[in-house]
């Protein structure tokens, strides 16, 4: 594509552990294709890992540097892409304290994100800060510093960006014609099911990490649940109903 038509593409990860089936049929094999198509811009979201853990920041390092590994052995090349630390470009907090004395409250509760890790808080972390309320407008930073022109993200994530788009506007209509709107970038995306059926998650302990052993992958696979209305063992399933099948033994 000419210089003319490559947009401007920011995404992020918080380094908050290793990267799983999930992730990668969820986001980075988006992110390989894209890294062709436009200006691509890949971070480390290591300032978002203290939202939710700012008692426990002693991996972040660690996992920062895992991450990257990971990103790299997958196929993101610093060749066609930019691959940062969030927290070494200061002016993304910079940024986010700016953009954060005029976005209203409301604004950020009505957050389904928020509202849901409320209730869902699984690991039992303190979610009652600043910091994980006010997330959003740090991720709105992260994409409107580079004037980014497009996001890719999950149904679950598109609030965020049109959040962004409303703080952009209201910055705009005040200060002048600054920053342009994000668009959400709605690429494909798969939803993984983790060992226990549920989607994929760290903190479900159902997920299948890239850089596990073999036999221990096999270890978790064996123990999967197959058709789940089979009544007795012996019973023939349908691998049409099947959590292994239809998720995981497909990728």
């Amino acid at each position: 594509m000419t210089a003319a038509k490559r947009k401007i593409v920011v995404s992020g990860a918080r380094p908050t552990g290793q990267l799983h089936l999930g992730n990668l049929n969820g986001a980075i094999k988006n992110w390989l294709k894209l890294q062709d198509e436009h200006e691509c811009l890949f971070f480390v979201a290591d300032w978002h890992a203290l939202t939710t853990d700012w008692a426990e920041s002693r991996d972040i390092g660690k996992n920062t540097i895992e991450m990257v590994l990971d990103w790299l052995a997958i196929g993101l090349d610093p060749k066609r892409c930019t691959i940062f630390q969030q927290s070494a470009v200061t002016q993304h907090a910079e940024l986010f304290l700016l953009l954060g004395m005029l976005t209203p409250v409301p604004w950020l509760e009505r957050n389904p994100t928020y509202k849901e890790q409320q209730q869902q808080n699984v690991e039992g972390k303190d979610l009652s800060t600043f910091g994980f309320l006010g997330y959003p407008v740090l991720q709105a930073a992260d994409v409107l510093i580079y004037k980014a022109n497009a996001v890719p993200v999950g149904i679950d994530q598109a609030p965020h960006i049109e959040l962004a788009r409303e703080i952009a506007r209201r910055f705009n209509t005040t200060y002048g014609e600054i920053f342009p709107e994000p668009q959400t970038l709605h690429a494909e995306s798969l939803k993984i099911a983790g060992t226990d059926g549920r989607k994929m998650s760290k903190s479900y302990g159902n997920a299948v990490y890239l850089t596990e052993d073999p036999a221990e992958i096999d270890k978790k696979l064996s123990r999967m649940m197959t058709d789940p209305r089979r009544a007795r063992r012996t019973d023939p399933g349908d691998p049409a109903d099947c959590p292994a099948n239809h998720s995981l033994h497909k990728i």
